[in-house]
C-alpha cells in the first residue's frame, strides 16, 4: 500500500473534514467537537457511503471520518472506492468496541484506512462523549498534516532534548542479543503484517511487541499475524513465558513488562497509569527488558504518532542495546521513530522492508 506524505496546511486554511455516519447524534457530536479546534473545519456530512462518494468532488475534503456499519453502502465498500478514486484523502474509521467491530476495523486498515477511533458503547453523558472525541479523534486527524506556523516539517524542526547524562556514558559493546522488542502505533497493523512474515521459522529470539490498540483488537491482531508466519504468535497473558520462536503482543489496556521467575523470563501485566497517554506503552516494555536483559536487546521503533518509546530507548541505548528506527518515507506517521532519530539514539534508520533484514544481519554479526 502506498504511503501518503504529510500535507502542509497553508496559513489561514483549515483541515477540511467530511463526516460520514448514519447516526444524526454522532454527526452532531463530531461536528461540535471539531468546531472547537481552530484548524479543523467540517466541510459536510453524509449518512451513507454512496452519498459520501457523490459529495467528495464538491466538498474536496482532506479527511473523511467513516462509520463502518451503515445501511446501503457500508464503510468497507465506501473505503474501497475512496482508495481507488481519491488515494490522497485521509480516512479515519469509526468502529465499535466489539469483536465484530474490531475485526472489521482490522480489515479496513488492511484496505487502506489511515487510522480508527473506537466508539465505546454507553459512553455516558454528552460531556464525556465530547471529551472522548476531543482526546481521540482530533489528534488522529491532525497527525497527518503539517500546520503552517505551528508544526514545521522535520527538516526545520528543532532537535528533541538530549538524553539524560546517564546516556552519555560510553555505551558498552554487547554482541550476544537475547530478545527483540518492537514499539508501533498508527499504521502498525499493516507494518506488522509486512514484517512478521520476514522472520524465519527458526528465528532464535523471542519477539515482544507493543501496538497501541484497545482490548479485543490486540487479540484479533495476534490471530491475524499467526496466519502469515510459522512463528507462534499470541496476545500475552500474565505469566506467559518469553521464548525463542515466539511473538508476544501486549494486550489492550494492559502494560506489558518482562520479569524473571526462577531464572526464566516471563510476562507480567498491569493496569498502572497510562504513559504518553498510552496503555500499553512502549516505554514500559522497553524499560523492563532493559532490567532483565541489560544491553542484550534489539529494539525497533516503527510508525506511530507521538513519542512513546523515546525514554525507554534512551535506557536501552545506555546499556548497549541495538536500536533500529523506521524511516520517514515508509512510515504512515513519523512521530515515534522520528523522536528516536532526532535524539540521536538510532543505530540504523531503514525503510520498513529493511527492519527484519537489519535484525537478522545484526544477530549474524553478533
Amino acid at each position: 500500500m502506498a504511503i501518503i506524505l504529510k500535507k502542509t496546511i497553508p496559513p489561514g486554511n483549515r483541515i477540511r473534514v467530511l463526516v460520514v455516519d448514519d447516526s444524526v447524534v454522532i454527526r452532531r457530536l463530531v461536528t461540535h467537537a471539531l468546531a472547537e479546534d481552530p484548524v479543523l473545519e467540517v466541510a459536510g456530512f453524509a449518512s451513507d457511503g454512496a452519498i459520501a462518494l457523490s459529495r467528495i468532488p464538491q466538498l474536496n475534503p482532506d479527511v473523511i471520518t467513516l462509520d463502518i456499519e451503515m445501511p446501503g453502502m457500508d464503510g468497507l465498500e465506501t473505503l474501497r472506492h475512496i482508495r481507488e478514486n481519491y488515494p490522497q484523502i485521509r480516512v479515519v474509521m469509526f468502529s465499535t468496541l466489539t469483536e465484530r467491530g474490531a475485526g472489521i476495523t482490522l480489515q479496513a486498515l488492511a484496505l487502506g484506512a489511515d487510522d480508527y477511533v473506537a466508539k465505546a458503547a454507553n459512553v455516558g453523558s454528552l460531556d464525556r462523549s465530547m471529551a472522548s472525541l476531543r482526546s481521540e479523534l482530533i489528534p488522529k486527524i491532525k497527525q497527518f498534516f503539517y500546520i503552517a506556523g505551528s508544526t514545521p516539517p522535520p527538516a526545520s524542526r528543532p532537535a528533541p532534548p538530549k538524553p539524560p547524562p546517564a546516556a552519555a556514558i560510553p555505551v558498552p559493546v554487547v554482541r550476544d542479543r537475547q530478545v527483540v522488542a518492537i514499539g508501533v502505533s498508527t499504521g502498525g497493523p499493516n507494518a506488522l503484517s509486512a514484517i512478521v512474515p520476514q522472520f524465519p521459522p527458526d528465528f532464535p529470539l523471542p519477539i515482544l511487541i507493543v501496538q497501541h490498540m484497545p482490548p479485543l483488537f490486540t487479540r484479533l491482531l495476534a490471530e491475524r499475524l499467526q496466519t502469515v508466519t510459522k512463528l507462534r504468535v499470541e496476545e500475552a497473558a500474565e505469566g506467559s513465558p518469553v521464548l525463542p520462536n515466539k511473538i508476544l503482543i501486549a494486550p489492550g489496556d494492559y502494560h506489558m513488562r518482562v520479569s524473571r521467575r526462577d531464572g526464566k523470563p516471563l510476562v507480567t501485566l498491569s493496569q498502572g497509569p497510562p504513559e504518553n497517554s498510552c496503555r500499553p506503552a512502549v516505554d514500559v516494555l522497553f524499560r523492563s527488558v532493559g532490567e532483565v536483559y541489560g544491553g542484550s536487546v534489539i529494539s525497533a521503533i516503527l510508525t506511530g504518532m507521538g513519542q512513546d518509546g523515546l525514554r525507554g530507548t534512551e535506557v536501552l541505548k545506555a546499556q548497549g542495546a541495538y536500536v533500529i528506527a523506521q524511516d520517514e518515507d515508509s512510515s504512515v506517521v513519523w512521530g515515534m521513530p522520528g523522536a528516536v532519530v532526532g535524539a540521536g539514539l538510532a543505530d540504523r534508520v531503514v525503510p520498513l522492508d529493511g527492519v527484519v533484514p537489519e535484525i537478522l544481519k545484526h544477530i549474524e554479526k553478533g
